[in-house]
């Protein structure tokens, strides 16, 4: 039995006369009457009564139409899906996040690119940028988000934003009441900096910064995230440099302030990392999306009356 012979039965099944029939499938009526048959005689039953006015179907052709019918619903359903998986549209996609960086465009571009391919699984796991990069080589994920990623072979990455960094300090520091801070005066601060695995990495970035700016950072801390070293802030332990998405946290006794007569490097990427060789239809509808953000949070710069899609 093929494909073939079922469409056939279909036909006929729906048209009730071979020769009407016939001339939908644009075959003659001889060959399509000797497909019936053969399909009868593969099924060992009796799928039509003929009549002088044409082909009414038994009690048994009545059932195998409605499986035909669902046996090409599938084929339908199949090739649609397929489809959708070949254009981005259909399928799962593995995405690694970390600590900080969920507090910021991560979300967004999440729910942008759920609202445009809502029948893509999105699967997020946490993951430091160690992990994330043994996940990609693995194809455990199909791409991750993070920061000050080192050149790799085998890994590529796509620019999500740039974002400045603002200083977290305690509401009882001297400081605290300043509209802003010059960076030079850090110096006098203990400084609590994350994350402590996976060098070179931000605290590298906070250490180097220091030093631009002509001073040696007195390190009170080092902890695994922006979330821990912020409660440490509003402890009293020191203050600590963090991407401006994070000071989203609100926490008693910590206040957020910017930094004036800073370094220009004073600023931190956040990137899509994924493996160069991906050719993935989902991968690719991804990263558009993250590029069509990226484009408009840059013409919101210069238009604050701009909104991302």
């Amino acid at each position: 039995m093929d494909l073939r012979k079922l469409k056939y039965f279909k036909v006929v099944a729906d048209e009730k006369h071979i020769g009407r029939a016939a001339k939908i499938l644009h075959i003659s009526q001889p060959p399509l009457t000797r497909q019936i048959h053969q399909l009868e005689e593969e099924l060992e039953v009796k799928l039509f009564n003929r009549t002088p006015k044409g082909m009414d179907l038994t009690d048994a052709g009545i059932l195998f139409r409605e499986e035909v019918n669902n046996i090409f619903g599938l084929i339908e359903q199949a090739t649609e899906r397929t489809q959708k998986a070949g254009q981005g549209r259909l399928g799962r996609l593995d995405i690694a996040i970390f600590g900080s960086g969920i507090m910021g465009d991560i979300p967004k571009i999440l729910l942008a690119f759920k609202e445009r391919y809502p029948e893509v699984n999105v699967v997020l796991h946490t993951m430091g940028k160690g992990e994330q990069i043994n996940a990609l080589r693995q194809k455990r994920i199909s791409l991750g988000f993070n920061r000050l990623l080192a050149p790799l072979p085998d890994i590529d990455s796509e620019l999500v934003a740039i974002e400045e960094l603002v200083l977290a300090i305690n509401t009882n520091h001297p400081m605290a009441s300043l509209p802003a801070i010059p960076f030079t005066k850090i110096s006098d601060i203990p400084l609590i900096l994350f994350p402590a695995s996976n060098r070179p990495n931000f605290i590298d970035k906070t250490i180097r910064l220091c030093q631009l700016a002509g001073f040696t950072p007195n390190i009170s801390q080092e902890v695994g995230d922006a979330v821990t070293s912020i409660a440490l802030v509003a402890s009293g332990f020191g203050a600590c440099l963090i991407p401006k998405s994070a000071s989203v946290l609100t926490i008693p006794g910590v206040v957020y302030k910017s930094l004036i007569e800073a370094p220009d490097e004073t600023e931190v990427d956040l990137s899509c990392i994924f493996r160069k060789e991906d050719t993935s239809p989902l991968l690719r509808a991804f990263l558009d999306i993250v590029i069509e953000y990226r484009t408009a949070n840059e013409k919101l710069t210069d238009d604050p009356e701009s909104n991302f899609f």
